[in-house]
C-alpha cells in the first residue's frame, strides 16, 4: 500500500514538472521542471530487487544531469553575453548548445547512446512514460528555440540510426527504443510546419506504443523468441500483436500511416531531400517489421500439448487494437460524413 501510494505521489509530481516546464515564462522555471520531472521519475524506475532497474535508474539521471546542466549553461552564457553587448555569432551558438541539450534529454541521435540502455533494465509501463511523457517538455521547449538548419540534420540522423538500428535486435524493448528515436525524427520534422501537426503525431504514437506495450505487459513478454512460442495458444493474439508493429511502422491501412501521410503532404514542397531519406529509411523499418511477422505466421513454432484452448483478448486490448488497425478507416468516414 505504502509503494503504490508513493508512487501515485511520483506519478503526479512528474506530470507537475511537465507542466510547470511548459507553462513557465522563463528558461530557469523551465529548468525547474525538468529537474522536478526527474526527481519524480528516478524512484519510479529504481527497484531494489531488480539490479537491472538500479543500472537504468543511475544512467538516466547522469544523463538528463549532464542534459541539464547543458542546458543552464547555455541559457546563463547567452543572457551574460547579451548583456556585454557582444553578438558576434553568440546566439546562433547558444542555441546550438540549447538544442543539444534537449536532444540528449530525449533521446534523439546522435545523442541517442543511452536510450536503448535504459529501457532494457525498465519496466514496460516504466518504458511507456519514458517513450511518450518524458519527450513532451523538452519538445515543446525545442519548438520555442528550434534551429531548422540544425534540426534537419538531426531528424535525417534520428530515422537513419532508428531504422539501422532495430533489424537485427532480439529484445523487444530495444527494438521499441529505436523504434521511438525513428519516431523522433519524424515528430521533430513535424515542427518544420506547426505544432498542431507534432500533437497529432505525437497523440498517434501514443496510441501505438499504449496498445503494444499493454500486450507485451499483459503476457509478460521481453524477447522475440516469447512472441513465437508463449502466443501460439491464440491466433488472435498473434494477429494483434504483428499487425500492431507493421501500424507503429506505418503500413497504409493502419493508423499509424495517417501521422506519416500528412508530414508527408505537407513537406513535399518544403525540403524534398530530407523527406526522401525519411521515407526510405521508413521502408527499412517496415522490412524489418514484415520480415518478423513474416517469421511469426508462415514457420511453424512448438506448441505445448496440454495449452489446447483458445484465448479471447480482453475488452481493453480489443479497444486499443481496433483503434490502432482501423483508425484511418474510422477517420475517413468522419470525414466524408461531415
Amino acid at each position: 500500500m505504502t509503494k503504490n501510494f508513493s508512487s501515485i505521489i511520483f506519478l503526479l509530481t512528474l506530470i507537475s514538472g511537465s507542466l510547470i516546464t511548459i507553462s513557465s515564462n522563463s528558461w530557469m522555471g523551465a529548468w525547474m521542471g525538468l529537474e522536478m520531472n526527474l526527481l519524480s521519475f528516478i524512484p519510479l524506475i529504481s527497484n531494489s530487487n531488480n539490479i537491472l532497474s538500479n543500472e537504468s535508474s543511475l544512467k538516466y539521471f547522469l544523463i538528463q544531469v549532464l542534459a541539464s546542466s547543458i542546458l543552464l549553461f547555455s541559457v546563463v552564457m547567452n543572457s551574460i553575453f547579451n548583456g556585454m553587448n557582444i553578438f558576434l555569432y553568440n546566439d546562433y551558438i547558444f542555441i546550438l548548445i540549447l538544442n543539444s541539450s534537449l536532444l540528449i534529454k530525449m533521446g534523439a541521435a546522435p545523442f541517442h547512446f543511452w536510450f536503448p540502455g535504459v529501457m532494457e533494465g525498465l519496466s514496460w509501463f516504466n518504458n511507456f512514460i519514458l517513450m511518450t511523457w518524458q519527450k513532451i517538455a523538452p519538445m515543446i521547449l525545442l519548438s520555442y528555440c528550434i534551429n531548422f538548419n540544425f534540426i534537419t540534420y538531426i531528424v535525417m540522423i534520428c530515422v537513419i540510426i532508428g531504422s539501422i538500428g532495430g533489424i537485427n535486435q532480439t529484445s523487444l524493448r530495444k527494438l521499441m527504443a529505436y523504434s521511438s528515436i525513428n519516431h523522433i525524427g519524424w515528430m521533430l520534422s513535424s515542427m518544420f510546419i506547426s505544432n498542431l501537426y507534432w500533437m497529432i503525431y505525437f497523440l498517434s504514437y501514443t496510441l501505438l506504443s499504449l496498445s503494444i506495450i499493454y500486450m507485451f505487459n499483459y503476457f509478460n513478454i521481453f524477447f522475440m523468441n516469447q512472441c513465437y512460442n508463449t502466443l501460439n495458444f491464440s491466433p488472435v493474439i498473434k494477429f494483434l500483436m504483428f499487425f500492431n508493429f507493421l501500424s507503429l511502422g506505418g503500413l497504409p491501412p493502419f493508423l499509424g500511416f495517417f501521422p506519416k501521410w500528412i508530414l508527408i503532404q505537407n513537406l513535399i514542397n518544403n525540403n524534398m531531400f530530407m523527406l526522401t531519406i525519411m521515407v526510405m529509411m521508413t521502408l527499412i523499418t517496415l522490412f524489418y517489421y514484415i520480415r518478423i511477422t513474416y517469421s511469426a505466421f508462415m514457420l511453424n513454432y512448438t506448441e505445448i500439448k496440454w495449452i489446447n484452448y483458445n484465448y479471447m483478448p480482453n475488452y481493453k486490448m480489443l479497444t486499443l487494437n481496433f483503434i490502432s488497425l482501423f483508425g484511418l478507416s474510422i477517420i475517413f468516414f468522419i470525414y466524408n460524413l461531415f
